[in-house]
């Protein structure tokens, strides 16, 4: 007997997993004097199949990323019958924006001014628009994609001049560390850049995203004012496989 494609054991793991990762934000949000609402719960599910998906989407996880074009599409169309919100959170190759452009509704990886430009057009041509959040490189490890702090004014300007393009916020990757308390600075860093653009007053951005945090460090990123959290093997369990196996285009973005 399974349950959407999963088996029983492993569906009410999953739920589980979202329980304990629930109980995690909402004791974090207590100790910061935040409303728990207010943080939202992403789940970062590259490798991750669609009927455990499913199951998770199920027990009322209504926000989903994925980490790479290709896997968009097929899941998407395994889940079609369900109404959720589809994020990507992976470094974008230009050459793929006409193969993600519909099945996402926000791109939380724009971090290069020739691909803001080639989304507009694109987005443009078609009539829509989409959300983006502007990717930054807090902790300054030459591994992970995007840009320094120092550059985020500048760049969010630029595209801010972009009418299809809709920025409500920022995203990081916190220092890669053992040490939850070390990654802190990073992502406070996020927090103060989001700070001084809100001072900006630019027309069409919003900053009131911050998406930071993962399954090792998302108290921290809650407690230093995320607003989404992007958690993947606390919930979906351990990759059997490395990142870099089935990312190699992507860098270290894990979730």
């Amino acid at each position: 007997m399974t349950e959407a494609g999963v088996g029983p054991d492993r569906a009410e793991e999953i739920r589980q997993n979202i329980s304990v990762v629930r109980g995690r934000m909402r004791a974090a949000c207590e100790r910061s004097g935040r409303d728990p609402d207010s943080v939202r719960l992403l789940l970062a599910t590259k490798t991750v199949a669609p009927p455990a998906i499913r199951v998770a989407i199920d027990a009322g996880e209504k926000l989903v990323a994925e980490n790479r074009v290709q896997e968009v599409r097929p899941k998407f169309e395994a889940l079609a019958d369900l109404e959720y919100e589809r994020h990507f959170i992976g470094n974008l190759q230009s050459n793929k924006i006409n193969a993600l452009i519909p099945y996402v509704s926000c791109i939380q990886s724009l971090d290069r001014l020739s691909l803001a430009k080639k989304l507009q057009k694109r987005l443009e041509r078609e009539g829509e628009r989409r959300e983006v959040l502007i990717q930054l490189n807090t902790s300054g490890e030459e591994s992970k994609f995007g840009l320094a702090p120092e550059e985020a004014e500048e760049f969010t300007r630029e595209v801010s001049r972009f009418d299809a393009l809709e920025i409500k916020g920022l995203m990081t990757i916190g220092l890669f560390t053992d040490d939850v308390e070390l990654a802190r600075p990073s992502l406070r860093r996020l927090r103060e850049t989001r700070d001084r653009l809100r001072e900006l007053n630019l027309d069409g951005v919003a900053m009131n995203e911050l998406s930071m945090g993962m399954t090792g460090d998302l108290e921290v990123a809650i407690e230093e004012g995320s607003t989404i959290v992007r958690v993947g093997t606390a919930i979906f369990g351990s990759r059997d496989t490395s990142d870099s196996f089935y990312w190699p285009e992507s860098g270290n973005q894990p979730g």
